[in-house]
């Protein structure tokens, strides 16, 4: 440790330079997986806040919610108890005059059933008409107040915002909470329907009603559309930058190790075993890592500070902790490749050289 640090602070600027790009590939991990949960979160914010365990949806729907329609007949059928509640879902288009149009999911529930009784509403009250609806918080942030109206696509009966919620994002669109009976209107649907899906909390409920299939929560995310793309792309982005971080560490270090060849020979000439040499390799590399990575956090966290609430980003102290022990890893692995010149160093013929 005392030759690492003693070479580091005779080549300051060279040092620095190797540390500035650990910095810029650890910022740039820790923001591309704080994105990428962020975009995750948003995907199935709400999904998670039903505490759901299982999803019954029509069996041609292709395990796609807004394709799927539950008959009156169908759900009858079904046993429905305290831990099952109905979901009728519908895209729509929030309008008021002087605010700018929100793209938005109508999620129709019932009060007396668990998804309802499960909001965590910030402030207001639980829809007791059809024509009121509870609001995801960012509705607040774009200037919508309790009791404002507001317009769901075409239909002329205007909505009134009587409660907040948090944490109530589905596909990345901000989620209205209102009556099925509601939903049904925006669907244009007849009195034959009765939901989207059925929400159970039991790992065991079954769909035993013809046309219909039961599906994990889990399986059900998965096939949101988008989502496992879009996980796969950023798992894949980070996947590529440490490998890229291996590369810079393993180039830098077997390129300052050639010019230090005749160095370490005169070491090895004086009885400086190789073992020796290696360790402080080795410490010279975790340290340029540790110190890279810690500014790279301090970064991150002036980052999170200043990034907007819009911003889907979610800063995961554990999950950035695991990713630094990553890159400190695979920092260790590109310090290998320059060990092997190391030992094969030959006093005689580098000198004499």
């Amino acid at each position: 440790m005392f030759l690492a640090f003693k070479e580091i602070r005779h080549e300051k600027l060279r040092y620095g330079l190797i540390i500035s790009m650990i910095v810029l590939i650890a910022y740039l991990v820790f923001i591309l997986t704080s994105l990428a949960q962020g975009l995750a979160e948003e995907n199935t914010a709400a999904i998670q806040t039903w505490n759901g365990q299982r999803i019954v949806l029509n069996q041609n729907a292709d395990i796609n919610l807004s394709q799927s329609l539950i008959t009156k007949k169908a759900s009858q059928q079904q046993k429905i108890t305290q831990q099952e509640a109905y979901l009728g879902q519908a895209a729509v288009v929030a309008k008021k005059a002087g605010h700018a149009k929100i793209s938005a999911q109508f999620i129709g529930i019932k009060n007396h059933q668990f998804i309802a009784k499960n909001l965590n509403l910030t402030q207001g009250k639980l829809p007791q008409t059809p024509q009121q609806i509870v609001v995801d918080q960012s509705f607040k942030d774009q200037g919508y107040h309790l009791n404002d109206q507001l317009q769901l696509n075409s239909q002329t009966a205007p909505f009134k915002i009587v409660g907040f919620t948090k944490n109530a994002k589905l596909n990345i669109a901000p989620v209205i909470y209102g009556q099925l009976t509601a939903w049904k209107k925006l669907k244009n649907l007849t009195g034959d329907f009765q939901a989207s899906a059925i929400i159970s909390k039991k790992a065991s409920y079954q769909a035993t009603a013809k046309g219909l299939t039961a599906y994990p929560i889990s399986k059900f995310i998965s096939e949101l559309p988008g989502y496992a793309a879009q996980n796969a792309t950023f798992s894949l982005m980070i996947g590529f930058l440490m490998v890229i971080a291996l590369i810079v560490i393993a180039v830098f270090l077997y390129i300052l190790t050639i010019q230090k060849a005749r160095n370490y020979a005169v070491l090895r000439a004086q009885g400086v075993p190789a073992g020796f040499l290696i360790k402080a390799t080795l410490a010279q590399a975790g340290l340029l890592v540790i110190v890279g990575i810690c500014l790279a956090g301090v970064l991150t966290g002036l980052t999170a500070w200043l990034t907007p609430a819009n911003v889907p980003m979610s800063f995961q102290p554990a999950v950035l902790g695991s990713l630094a022990a990553g890159l400190v890893v695979t920092a260790m692995l590109g310090a290998l490749i320059p060990i092997w010149t190391i030992i094969k160093i030959d006093p005689v013929s580098v000198i004499g050289g």
